[in-house]
């Protein structure tokens, strides 16, 4: 969501409802060593979803559908981040983008599987959370997006090539 060299983005010192998906991106964000972290928020019927973006070391944008407004990254908000698991921050994974193999810690990815999809189960509703990892690749970040409310897979991308986690054994 990169705003424009010519515009200045118009700050703000709350997002109201949306608070809660700013604290609660910034928590993962820290806690994880994602590059980003993203909601795609649902809101009330006739407004549009918004869009929460929290970057490393950047003001945090939201889109808010008819204006684009920025957060200083420590703003002080009312709403306590909820509870996740713990993350354990990983070293960056190996990728081949053509074959989607991915390379790291044992249990790694899944373990960053289960991360992000706690997070959008935080977020509630059928928001989408995506988080970005930083990999061997530049190019290539791997992303993962999930829904709050489990009713599609996760989808982990390598740069541009989406991909799914096969089935554990046995399943």
């Amino acid at each position: 969501m990169d705003q424009p060299a010519d515009e200045e983005l118009e700050m703000v010192e709350s997002v109201g409802e949306l608070d809660f998906a700013v604290v609660t991106l910034r928590q993962f964000l820290h806690h994880s060593n994602a590059l980003r972290a993203v909601a795609l928020v649902d809101r009330e019927p006739g407004i549009g979803p918004a869009t929460v973006d929290c970057e490393r070391f950047r003001a945090i944008e939201v889109n808010l559908g008819d204006r684009l407004v920025g957060l200083d990254h420590g703003a002080q908000l009312e709403p306590a981040p909820p509870a996740l698991p713990e993350l354990k921050p990983l070293p960056p994974f190996n990728v081949d983008p053509a074959t989607g193999e991915v390379a790291g810690t044992i249990g790694g990815l899944e373990h960053l599987v289960d991360g992000v999809s706690a997070l959008a189960a935080a977020l509630g509703g059928r928001n989408i959370a995506i988080a970005v990892f930083e990999t061997d690749s530049a190019e290539h970040p791997l992303s993962i997006t999930a829904r709050a409310d489990g009713s599609e897979q996760p989808v982990i991308a390598i740069g541009d090539q989406a991909f799914t986690l096969p089935p554990a054994p046995g399943t």
